[in-house]
């Protein structure tokens, strides 16, 4: 066995001495951690807060306004709409679009959009220079005949007179009648082609056919206007007559059972839906539309005024004929159409105020009657009921802010 040398030992003792902790140091400051505010239990009492608001706003019954259903007799409420669908106003002629009919520049328009005008009034001047030549130079060719008739015709005389006494031979007297023939030819030809050219020479000058007014002008002055064309290429005026106006519709084939000649009809614009015209169905097209299914069907506006334009969108609602409609003899229910509503599934319904509370009542309709509704069950007639966009359910309370 070896004996540890001294130096060992004292290598042994220093690295035991490193390894030693000394307890005596002074230990490190440590870093105060800063204490968190104490915002939770503020938090918590503005959320209590708006909690408390918000049931208190829930709590409070909403404010609405009502109008009242009014019960009518059936002279004032008038025939009962039994179909209605969108059209779009016309005129009973159509439209008539007017086209040159013989060929030139356009030299001056006398009318102008929108202008009411009367039937021989003048509408469009092409320049006539060309066929004004024309009929000069051939009144001057008729004049030239005329004379060459008269010369024949004496010719005729004399060789008629020559051939009586002998003179001259049946070939020579049948010469004279071929000139005098011929001369009488020419002057008819020659006036048939001075009517023609004094037609041309009216025909640059545009009149209106019918009263109406004008609707467009399709060309602009300067421009070479010829007969015909494709698509009316040709035309330069469009007029419309406005005395005559109606309406067209197309009506399902399923319910062509409630439309008949004479039946009367109401036609509201879109443009002014508080103006109502009376109407009444004076034609019914011959063929339906296999593709939509439909029959155009067109009603005569009765008293039509300056605010019927063509073209305009409008709804026609044909009315039942009170003399054949049983129900014509009953009173009605009508309400204002801004208390009407719709579900879901199509229904109608309205909010009626009960006892301060809102009660949803199913309804039907059978049509308006100008800005109001005929309601044919759900309602006596009286009950006040609600407008505007406020959300109700069945059984809320309600406070009364107005009615109308």
């Amino acid at each position: 066995m070896s004996t540890p040398s001294p130096e060992r030992d004292q290598q042994l003792r220093a690295d035991l001495a490193s390894l030693r902790i000394d307890r005596t140091a002074t230990p490190a400051p440590r870093r105060r951690r800063r204490r968190p505010r104490r915002i939770a239990p503020i938090v918590l009492v503005l959320v209590a807060l708006a909690a408390a608001g918000a049931w208190m706003t829930t709590r409070q019954p909403p404010a609405v306004r009502v109008v009242y259903a009014a019960v009518t007799t059936p002279g004032e409420a008038g025939p009962i709409p039994v179909l209605s669908g969108s059209g779009y106003v016309v005129t009973g002629d159509r439209y008539v679009s007017i086209g040159v009919r013989v060929p030139g520049r356009i030299e001056r328009y006398f009318v102008e959009e929108g202008q009411s005008i009367h039937k021989g009034d003048p509408l469009v001047q092409i320049d006539d220079r060309d066929y004004r030549a024309v009929v000069a130079r051939t009144e001057a060719g008729l004049q030239v005949a005329r004379a060459n008739q008269a010369l024949a015709e004496a010719d005729l005389k004399r060789g008629a007179a020559l051939h009586d006494q002998g003179v001259i031979s049946r070939q020579e007297l049948d010469v004279f009648q071929n000139k005098a023939a011929v001369a009488h030819a020419t002057v008819k030809q020659l006036q048939a082609e001075l009517a023609e050219a004094r037609v041309n020479l009216e025909y640059t000058l545009l009149r209106a056919p019918t009263d109406g007014v004008v609707l467009a002008k399709l060309k602009e002055v300067g421009e070479i206007a010829v007969p015909g064309g494709f698509a009316g290429s040709g035309d330069l005026v469009r007029l419309a007559n406005l005395t005559d106006m109606r309406a067209e519709v197309d009506i399902n084939e399923a319910d062509l059972n409630r439309i008949h000649m004479g039946q009367p009809a109401q036609v509201t614009p879109d443009a002014y839906p508080d103006a109502h015209y009376e109407a009444r169905v004076v034609k019914l097209y011959p063929q339906v539309d296999r593709q939509k299914g439909t029959l155009k069907v067109e009603v005569h506006v009765l008293q039509p005024d300056d605010r019927l334009l063509p073209d305009m969108s409008a709804r026609i609602t044909f009315l039942a004929d009170p003399t054949i409609d049983g129900h014509s003899e009953k009173a009605s229910v009508l309400v204002p159409a801004a208390a009407m509503r719709r579900d879901d599934q199509g229904n109608n319904f309205v909010w009626v105020a009960d006892d301060g509370r809102a009660r949803r009542a199913p309804v039907e309709s059978s049509g308006s009657v100008g800005d109001r509704a005929r309601i044919t069950s759900g309602l006596k007639g009286g009950e006040a009921l609600i407008v505007g966009d406020v959300l109700l359910h069945d059984g809320q309370r309600i406070q009364l802010a107005g009615k109308e």
